[in-house]
């Protein structure tokens, strides 16, 4: 019997290959290895689990057992993946060394942690995955004040979670404003009127540095000087890509570990997906290039290879109170065409030959989102590349 495909990780990317790969009646035999229980859950539901009232077991979709008996494969839970031999194509576990034909890495990403002074560091709360969150959530629950390491889209969509449900909510972002790799100034001062009419504290332009136990509570301290006092701190300051088993196997890692058109890492018969995978010389970890991604490399596994094409795409951010919809690409060099409502903003971006290239709408303009990212479809080509670099 041939060696089976081994894929390391049971994340969102993980999962949607082995979903692809059944999906086309790939009968390939399929060996998954994870540090967790592998049961299935939507990793974005994370984001507003306080108003729903859910706990951790609340957002299983299928039980590790049921995944198993779906999709036909065997999986390793709570095992950790070692070392990889890329020569040997095996790799090891503390059970033993396992062959495979290819292998996937699903690994992941691990929340960012700036180094921090202070005797309370160790208490610092990170919602990264579904064991995080089982293994924080009556601390979070019980918690009144609660202090938030970052304002990007994360940091953001949990911080009006939270506030929705009475907590008193603190942001702490170091740049001029929230989320703000994904929008610009303009929409950030409506968001954040938002969030500041809903309870939320923001500070812009600082950042935590110490974390030290004072009676029953947190005192935190920033870079300029403030101080905070907080029953919890979360730590949504970004990702990092976890990229050490492949680097130890010899693969060339930047930001991620890169990856051509079809996922190939420059390790023979290996393969990465999902966050951390560098693909066209970026990290992305949003559903829609993952769900494309793993289309992809299922063709490569089921030898009818075909390229990664990235067309503009749409992130949803999950902040209720004031919906937000962002399309395609903007950057510091883009024309803005800006309409603002009582419906809310319409922002169109265009590009130095007047092409339109991404868009941000807010409130009742998010239902023009789709015919907007249709329209920018039009203008911009689809991401392909030979090198993936």
């Amino acid at each position: 019997m041939s060696a089976p495909l081994i894929i390391i990780g049971s994340g969102f990317a993980a999962y949607q290959l082995v979903k692809t790969l059944r999906r086309k009646n790939s009968d390939i035999r399929i060996q998954l290895f994870t540090l967790d229980e592998g049961e299935d859950y939507n990793k974005p539901d994370l984001s507003h689990v306080f108003t729903r009232q859910q706990m951790a077991d609340d957002l299983i979709a299928t039980t590790a057992d049921e995944f198993i008996k779906r999709y036909e494969v065997d999986l390793f839970t709570n095992t950790a993946v070692e070392r990889i031999d890329p020569e040997a194509q095996i790799i090891m576990t503390k059970d033993g060394s396992f062959p495979y034909s290819k292998l996937v890495l699903a690994t992941g990403a691990h929340p960012f942690l700036p180094n921090l002074t202070g005797d309370a560091t160790h208490q610092i709360v990170t919602l990264n995955s579904l064991q995080e969150y089982r293994k924080f959530e009556q601390h979070i629950h019980t918690a009144q004040r609660i202090l938030i390491m970052g304002g990007g889209i994360i940091g953001t969509e949990l911080a009006m979670d939270l506030s929705a449900c009475g907590k008193q909510v603190q942001i702490v972002e170091p740049s001029d404003h929230l989320m703000a790799n994904l929008i610009p100034n303009f929409i950030a001062d409506a968001l954040e009127h938002q969030l500041r009419h809903l309870g939320v504290n923001i500070e812009c332009r600082d950042a935590i540095t110490s974390v030290n136990h004072r009676n029953n509570e947190l005192m935190i301290t920033s870079r300029k000087g403030n101080t905070f006092n907080a029953d919890c701190i979360i730590a949504a300051a970004g990702i990092v890509p976890n990229t050490e088993l492949a680097k130890a196997a010899g693969a060339m890692i930047n930001r991620g570990i890169i990856v051509d058109n079809q996922l190939k890492t420059s390790l023979n018969n290996v393969y990465a997906l999902g966050d951390c995978a560098e693909v066209y010389g970026k990290v992305m970890p949003f559903l829609q290039p993952i769900i494309l991604s793993a289309n992809t490399l299922a063709n490569a596994l089921m030898s009818t290879p075909s390229v990664l094409s990235l067309p503009a795409m749409m992130v949803k951010v999950k902040t209720p109170q004031y919906p937000i919809q962002i399309g395609g690409n903007h950057t510091v060099d883009s024309h803005w065409q800006v309409d603002f409502s009582t419906q809310g903003i319409m922002a169109k971006a265009f590009d130095n030959q007047q092409n339109m290239t991404g868009f941000v709408v807010t409130k009742e303009h998010v239902n023009q989102a789709f015919a907007l990212l249709k329209e920018v479809q039009l203008n911009t080509p689809n991401q392909q590349s030979t090198s993936g670099e």
